[in-house]
């Protein structure tokens, strides 16, 4: 009386895979950009922060270009209207494109009132534009 440990059919290999690992891992991923998906769309107001970057040196004679609360501009201490803004710069850089051009604006302008003055410097030629802010000391 012999008897066999291992039956035939104990030893054939099995060709269907287990997927249930696979999809618990995507049920997690989806989960994941489900939640992170509305957080990097949010739209948020933004008060823009001091910079803490080092200070570039100041050329001898900037040309600075100031937008007020008014939504008026100033071009060095000069008051300039919006259309006679691109002689005004011709004048102050001497027909120079390559001038590197200050602009300052007041805290409360509107960002697009920024943006438009902007666009009249790219549209006069004048591509080297410097964004000013307050300094502040690294802690």
């Amino acid at each position: 009386m012999a008897g066999r440990l291992f039956a035939e059919d104990d030893l054939t290999p099995e060709a269907a895979i287990n997927i249930t690992p696979f999809i618990d891992v995507m049920l997690v991923l989806l989960i994941i950009f489900m939640v992170a998906a509305p957080l990097s769309t949010v739209d948020v107001p933004v008060d823009l922060p001091v910079a803490t970057g080092t200070p570039q040196p100041r050329p001898p004679e900037p040309v600075v270009l100031s937008l007020t609360a008014e939504k008026g501009l100033l071009l060095g201490r000069d008051t300039v209207s919006h259309d006679d803004l691109p002689a005004k710069l011709t004048a102050a850089t001497g027909g120079k494109l390559d001038t590197r051009i200050f602009v300052s604006a007041d805290k409360s302008v509107p960002y697009g009132e920024m943006i438009g003055v902007l666009n009249r410097l790219r549209a006069g030629g004048y591509l080297k534009v410097g964004l000013v802010g307050l300094e502040k000391a690294a802690k």
